[in-house]
């Protein structure tokens, strides 16, 4: 759905990346440093109710995530290492957010209904990045979906911050729109593959285990 924003934010981001791209920081650095901090700050200030530090936290550790592919353009060091690189830290960083937000509702948010719902935004978010990655794999396309890395980050980030402004319900509603979305895109990706693939081909043979 944000997708229309992208090329407006790379524009944003040529600038900083132009500069960046003088110092000796590498693409894979940012890469790095945006997953560590990200993971880190989750798991260090969620669990403990820390609820908008972490947000801000985890916000300005995306940013720093977003630049490495626009200075890896600068500098004109893109490649298949980069981009496995960056999705594999990707998944690290949203475990670490819903992660983070699962032990909080568990243990001092007292709502163990919700933990569950943030457990399967976490699974369902895998899902929906595996079902991508497979398919692709296997030489489609497959980047159809209501709710993308993007949109999801979006929601939770929002959700956990404003509760941790004092925002009654805002995190209950967000967890479960995340959930409802997040399902309805995995659903939409197995979809797409099936229709890409035909009905016919969908018992073959050469299925592997991953």
């Amino acid at each position: 759905m944000l997708k229309v924003l992208r090329p407006g934010l790379a524009r944003l981001l040529t600038p900083v990346s132009e500069a960046l791209a003088r110092t000796p920081l590498t693409p894979n650095m940012l890469t790095v440093t945006g997953a560590v901090g990200m993971t880190a700050g989750a798991l260090a200030l969620f669990p403990t109710g820390h609820l908008f530090a972490g947000t801000l936290v985890c916000t300005g550790f995306v940013l720093t995530d977003m630049l490495d592919g626009a200075l890896a353009r600068v500098k004109g060091s893109t490649g298949p290492f980069g981009a496995f690189l960056d999705s594999t830290l990707d998944r690290v960083g949203d475990a670490a957010v819903f992660a983070g937000i699962a032990i909080w509702l568990a243990t001092g948010g007292h709502d163990r209904m919700l933990a569950f719902v943030a457990l399967f935004c976490l699974v369902a978010g895998g899902l929906v990045s595996y079902a991508k990655a497979r398919a692709e794999g296997l030489g489609l396309r497959c980047d159809v979906g209501i709710a993308e890395r993007t949109e999801r980050l979006l929601i939770g980030l929002v959700a956990i911050g404003l509760a941790g402004l004092g925002v009654p319900y805002v995190l209950s509603v967000g967890l479960w729109i995340l959930a409802v979305l997040s399902a309805i895109t995995f659903g939409q990706r197995v979809n797409a593959v099936r229709r890409a693939t035909g009905r016919g081909q969908a018992g073959g043979p050469d299925r592997a285990v991953t």
